[in-house]
């Protein structure tokens, strides 16, 4: 098995095992967003080498931040940032990138 087929397989296990998720508050998560926007641009239509996060699928998008904020996803600036993220900041970032296409 591939080690990034293990992650997102342990990703997939620890959100079915957590419950439901958290519904966030784009209008909370807009106002969050003003530190994404550098590296991924004012509508999150991606910055260079740095992916788009528009649309993206909430639980994607939480998932991936908590794989930076616990090491098992390594990027040097997504680590120092998730880390200062709460559960609820996560859920407000998806749900307002989820609004955007």
């Amino acid at each position: 098995m591939s080690k990034s087929w293990l992650l997102i397989a342990a990703a997939t296990l620890a959100l079915s095992l957590a419950g439901p998720a958290q519904a966030g508050d784009a209008a909370a998560g807009e106002a969050k967003a003003k530190s994404c926007a550098s590296c991924h641009g004012p509508d999150g239509e991606g910055v260079k080498d740095n992916p788009p996060i528009a649309g993206m699928d909430e639980g994607a998008f939480v998932a991936a931040l908590a794989a930076y904020k616990d090491g098992s996803k390594e990027h040097k600036m997504m680590n120092m940032l998730s880390k200062k993220l709460s559960d609820e900041d996560m859920a407000n970032l998806a749900a307002y990138y989820a609004t955007l296409k």
